[in-house]
Protein backbone atom coordinates (compact mmCIF):
# COMPACT_ATOMS: atom_id res chain seq x y z
CA UNK A 1 0.00 0.00 0.00
CA UNK A 2 1.24 3.45 -1.01
CA UNK A 3 1.40 6.35 1.81
CA UNK A 4 2.29 9.69 2.82
CA UNK A 5 4.50 10.25 5.64
CA UNK A 6 7.22 12.28 6.43
CA UNK A 7 8.54 15.80 5.72
CA UNK A 8 10.33 16.61 2.40
CA UNK A 9 12.97 18.54 3.25
CA UNK A 10 11.78 21.39 1.11
CA UNK A 11 9.14 22.99 3.15
CA UNK A 12 5.64 22.61 2.18
CA UNK A 13 6.41 20.07 0.12
CA UNK A 14 5.08 16.39 0.79
CA UNK A 15 7.27 13.38 0.44
CA UNK A 16 6.35 10.33 -1.38
CA UNK A 17 6.56 7.24 0.57
CA UNK A 18 6.04 3.31 -0.28
CA UNK A 19 5.59 0.28 1.90
CA UNK A 20 8.66 -2.02 1.98
CA UNK A 21 6.86 -4.84 2.10
CA UNK A 22 5.62 -4.21 -1.34
CA UNK A 23 6.63 -5.89 -4.59
CA UNK A 24 8.02 -2.43 -5.79
CA UNK A 25 10.15 -2.47 -2.52
CA UNK A 26 13.34 -2.77 -5.39
CA UNK A 27 15.52 -0.52 -5.21
CA UNK A 28 15.64 1.91 -7.52
CA UNK A 29 18.77 3.19 -9.82
CA UNK A 30 19.60 6.90 -10.83
CA UNK A 31 18.68 6.33 -14.40
CA UNK A 32 15.31 5.38 -13.30
CA UNK A 33 15.06 8.48 -11.33
CA UNK A 34 16.22 10.41 -14.17
CA UNK A 35 13.56 8.57 -16.73
CA UNK A 36 10.91 9.09 -13.94
CA UNK A 37 11.52 13.03 -14.08
CA UNK A 38 11.58 13.24 -17.96
CA UNK A 39 8.23 11.89 -18.22
CA UNK A 40 7.39 14.22 -15.20
CA UNK A 41 8.53 17.42 -17.68
CA UNK A 42 7.17 15.61 -20.73
CA UNK A 43 3.67 15.84 -18.71
CA UNK A 44 3.93 19.34 -17.80
CA UNK A 45 4.57 19.90 -21.52
CA UNK A 46 1.87 18.75 -22.43
CA UNK A 47 -0.75 20.30 -19.72
CA UNK A 48 -1.06 17.41 -16.92
CA UNK A 49 1.18 19.01 -14.37
CA UNK A 50 1.17 22.54 -12.61
CA UNK A 51 4.33 23.91 -12.04
CA UNK A 52 4.10 23.12 -8.39
CA UNK A 53 2.84 19.61 -8.97
CA UNK A 54 6.00 19.01 -11.35
CA UNK A 55 8.40 20.27 -9.13
CA UNK A 56 7.01 18.64 -5.96
CA UNK A 57 6.62 15.18 -8.00
CA UNK A 58 10.31 15.98 -9.34
CA UNK A 59 11.94 16.42 -5.85
CA UNK A 60 10.39 13.51 -4.52
CA UNK A 61 11.87 11.32 -7.48
CA UNK A 62 15.30 12.37 -7.24
CA UNK A 63 14.98 11.01 -3.12
CA UNK A 64 12.78 8.16 -3.65
CA UNK A 65 14.60 4.53 -3.13
CA UNK A 66 12.11 2.02 -4.38
CA UNK A 67 10.34 1.30 -7.55
CA UNK A 68 6.94 1.95 -5.64
CA UNK A 69 8.08 5.40 -4.90
CA UNK A 70 8.60 6.33 -8.58
CA UNK A 71 5.68 4.64 -9.82
CA UNK A 72 4.07 6.57 -7.18
CA UNK A 73 4.68 9.58 -8.87
CA UNK A 74 3.39 8.61 -12.15
CA UNK A 75 0.78 6.61 -11.86
CA UNK A 76 -1.78 9.04 -12.76
CA UNK A 77 0.81 10.11 -16.07
CA UNK A 78 0.31 8.42 -19.30
CA UNK A 79 2.53 5.44 -19.49
CA UNK A 80 5.41 5.50 -22.21
CA UNK A 81 4.96 9.06 -22.97
CA UNK A 82 7.49 10.25 -25.96
CA UNK A 83 10.16 13.09 -25.13
CA UNK A 84 8.69 16.34 -25.48
CA UNK A 85 10.10 18.13 -28.81
CA UNK A 86 13.53 20.31 -28.42
CA UNK A 87 12.51 24.24 -27.52
CA UNK A 88 12.84 25.99 -30.78
CA UNK A 89 15.45 28.03 -31.61
CA UNK A 90 15.29 31.89 -30.35
CA UNK A 91 12.88 34.08 -32.96
CA UNK A 92 13.86 37.50 -33.98
CA UNK A 93 14.10 40.12 -31.38
CA UNK A 94 10.98 41.65 -30.69
CA UNK A 95 9.12 38.62 -30.31
CA UNK A 96 5.65 37.76 -29.17
CA UNK A 97 5.69 37.98 -25.17
CA UNK A 98 2.29 38.47 -22.86
CA UNK A 99 2.17 41.14 -20.57
CA UNK A 100 0.96 42.24 -17.03
CA UNK A 101 1.27 45.57 -16.77
CA UNK A 102 0.44 47.95 -13.71
CA UNK A 103 0.52 52.09 -13.70
CA UNK A 104 -0.81 53.49 -10.91
CA UNK A 105 -2.27 50.32 -9.88
CA UNK A 106 -2.13 46.57 -9.52
CA UNK A 107 -2.11 44.05 -12.26
CA UNK A 108 -2.16 40.02 -10.51
CA UNK A 109 -2.37 36.69 -12.02
CA UNK A 110 -3.08 33.97 -9.79
CA UNK A 111 -4.58 30.45 -9.91
CA UNK A 112 -5.07 28.17 -12.63
CA UNK A 113 -3.46 29.26 -16.34
CA UNK A 114 -1.46 28.77 -18.80
CA UNK A 115 1.86 29.82 -19.59
CA UNK A 116 3.07 28.84 -23.42
CA UNK A 117 5.40 32.24 -24.17
CA UNK A 118 7.53 34.63 -22.69
CA UNK A 119 6.32 37.11 -20.02
CA UNK A 120 6.94 40.46 -19.29
CA UNK A 121 6.11 42.13 -16.15
CA UNK A 122 6.02 46.72 -16.31
CA UNK A 123 5.53 48.31 -12.81
CA UNK A 124 5.33 52.23 -12.72
CA UNK A 125 4.51 53.31 -9.58
CA UNK A 126 2.20 50.44 -9.16
CA UNK A 127 2.05 46.70 -7.97
CA UNK A 128 2.84 43.49 -10.67
CA UNK A 129 1.85 40.28 -8.82
CA UNK A 130 2.78 36.97 -11.02
CA UNK A 131 1.65 33.52 -8.83
CA UNK A 132 3.65 30.46 -11.20
CA UNK A 133 2.54 27.63 -8.37
CA UNK A 134 -0.72 27.14 -9.93
CA UNK A 135 0.15 27.71 -14.21
CA UNK A 136 0.43 24.86 -16.36
CA UNK A 137 3.74 25.54 -18.05
CA UNK A 138 3.88 24.29 -21.61
CA UNK A 139 7.37 25.43 -22.30
CA UNK A 140 10.96 24.17 -20.66
CA UNK A 141 11.96 26.94 -19.41
CA UNK A 142 9.71 30.39 -17.72
CA UNK A 143 10.97 33.79 -19.27
CA UNK A 144 10.34 36.53 -17.55
CA UNK A 145 11.31 39.94 -18.25
CA UNK A 146 10.39 42.45 -15.81
CA UNK A 147 10.76 46.36 -15.43
CA UNK A 148 10.05 48.11 -11.93
CA UNK A 149 9.79 52.32 -12.33
CA UNK A 150 8.77 53.47 -8.59
CA UNK A 151 7.18 50.40 -8.61
CA UNK A 152 6.85 46.53 -6.90
CA UNK A 153 6.90 43.52 -9.17
CA UNK A 154 6.49 40.23 -7.49
CA UNK A 155 6.91 36.62 -8.78
CA UNK A 156 6.14 33.42 -6.31
CA UNK A 157 7.54 30.19 -7.63
CA UNK A 158 7.53 27.12 -5.41
CA UNK A 159 10.24 26.32 -3.33
CA UNK A 160 13.01 23.58 -5.20
CA UNK A 161 13.05 25.36 -8.96
CA UNK A 162 16.07 26.85 -10.24
CA UNK A 163 15.86 30.72 -10.52
CA UNK A 164 18.19 32.70 -13.04
CA UNK A 165 18.07 36.48 -12.15
CA UNK A 166 19.77 38.68 -13.88
CA UNK A 167 19.86 42.65 -14.60
CA UNK A 168 20.25 45.73 -13.16
CA UNK A 169 18.88 47.95 -10.23
CA UNK A 170 18.78 51.45 -9.90
CA UNK A 171 18.27 53.22 -6.25
CA UNK A 172 15.98 49.57 -6.20
CA UNK A 173 16.32 46.42 -5.28
CA UNK A 174 16.12 43.14 -7.14
CA UNK A 175 16.18 39.50 -5.32
CA UNK A 176 15.68 35.71 -4.94
CA UNK A 177 14.19 34.53 -1.94
CA UNK A 178 13.38 30.91 -2.84
CA UNK A 179 14.93 27.41 -1.41
CA UNK A 180 16.07 26.34 -4.44
CA UNK A 181 16.94 22.80 -5.42
CA UNK A 182 20.41 21.02 -5.03
CA UNK A 183 22.90 21.02 -7.94
CA UNK A 184 23.02 18.54 -10.60
CA UNK A 185 18.83 17.94 -10.29
CA UNK A 186 16.56 18.65 -13.39
CA UNK A 187 14.13 20.54 -12.39
CA UNK A 188 12.27 23.59 -13.89
CA UNK A 189 14.03 26.86 -14.38
CA UNK A 190 12.49 30.17 -14.20
CA UNK A 191 14.53 33.02 -15.68
CA UNK A 192 14.03 36.84 -14.82
CA UNK A 193 15.45 39.48 -16.42
CA UNK A 194 15.21 42.55 -13.99
CA UNK A 195 15.34 46.52 -14.54
CA UNK A 196 14.61 48.56 -11.48
CA UNK A 197 14.51 52.22 -11.46
CA UNK A 198 13.62 53.27 -7.55
CA UNK A 199 11.57 50.08 -7.58
CA UNK A 200 11.58 46.89 -6.45
CA UNK A 201 11.67 43.52 -8.50
CA UNK A 202 11.29 40.19 -6.23
CA UNK A 203 11.18 36.79 -6.83
CA UNK A 204 9.92 34.43 -3.68
CA UNK A 205 9.30 30.69 -2.80
CA UNK A 206 6.19 28.85 -1.63
CA UNK A 207 7.44 29.78 2.57
CA UNK A 208 7.35 33.63 2.11
CA UNK A 209 4.27 33.33 0.15
CA UNK A 210 0.44 32.75 1.10
CA UNK A 211 0.09 29.20 0.81
CA UNK A 212 -2.14 27.52 -2.00
CA UNK A 213 -5.50 27.02 -0.69
CA UNK A 214 -6.31 23.07 -1.71
CA UNK A 215 -9.77 22.51 -3.81
CA UNK A 216 -12.31 19.69 -3.08
CA UNK A 217 -10.74 17.22 -5.24
CA UNK A 218 -7.37 17.70 -4.01
CA UNK A 219 -8.30 17.07 -0.50
CA UNK A 220 -9.99 13.96 -1.18
CA UNK A 221 -7.63 12.67 -2.69
CA UNK A 222 -5.24 13.68 0.13
CA UNK A 223 -7.48 11.83 2.13
CA UNK A 224 -7.70 8.99 0.60
CA UNK A 225 -4.12 8.19 0.71
CA UNK A 226 -3.82 8.71 4.10
CA UNK A 227 -6.28 6.80 4.94
CA UNK A 228 -5.82 4.34 2.73
CA UNK A 229 -7.27 2.93 -0.57
CA UNK A 230 -10.66 2.05 1.02
CA UNK A 231 -11.29 5.47 1.61
CA UNK A 232 -15.29 5.21 0.69
CA UNK A 233 -15.98 2.10 3.08
CA UNK A 234 -14.20 4.74 5.81
CA UNK A 235 -16.98 6.89 5.06
CA UNK A 236 -19.74 4.60 4.79
CA UNK A 237 -18.70 3.31 8.47
CA UNK A 238 -18.77 7.01 9.81
CA UNK A 239 -22.16 7.55 8.43
CA UNK A 240 -23.41 3.63 9.63
CA UNK A 241 -22.31 4.74 13.23
CA UNK A 242 -23.51 8.32 13.38
CA UNK A 243 -26.92 6.80 12.17
CA UNK A 244 -26.67 4.44 14.97
CA UNK A 245 -26.00 7.09 17.81
CA UNK A 246 -29.17 9.02 16.18
CA UNK A 247 -31.10 5.96 17.02
CA UNK A 248 -29.80 5.50 20.78
CA UNK A 249 -30.66 8.92 21.47
CA UNK A 250 -34.20 8.25 19.96
CA UNK A 251 -34.57 5.48 21.90
CA UNK A 252 -33.44 7.15 25.13
CA UNK A 253 -35.83 10.04 24.54
CA UNK A 254 -38.71 7.67 24.71
CA UNK A 255 -37.75 5.98 27.80
CA UNK A 256 -36.62 9.18 29.65
CA UNK A 257 -40.53 10.81 28.38
CA UNK A 258 -42.10 7.00 29.38
CA UNK A 259 -39.82 7.61 33.22
CA UNK A 260 -42.07 10.97 33.07
CA UNK A 261 -45.48 9.76 32.37
CA UNK A 262 -45.47 7.00 34.87
CA UNK A 263 -43.79 9.24 37.92
CA UNK A 264 -46.81 11.90 36.87
CA UNK A 265 -49.49 9.70 37.50
CA UNK A 266 -48.07 7.92 40.66
CA UNK A 267 -47.20 4.28 38.68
Amino acid sequence: MFSFSGRSPIPGKTRYVASMTDPGGLRASDAEREAVVEQLRVASVEGRLTLAELTDRTEAAYSATTHAELALLTQDLPAGATPAPAPAAPGPAGRKRRWFVGVMGDSKRRGTWRIDQELGAVAVMGDVVLDLREAEVRTDMVDIMAVSVMGDIKIIVPDGVNVDLDGMAVMGDKRVDVIQAAPGMNVPVVRVRAYAVMGDVKVIGDSQAQPVQRGFAAWREHWRRLHGEDWRALNRQVLRETRELGRQARELGRQTRGEGRGNRWGY
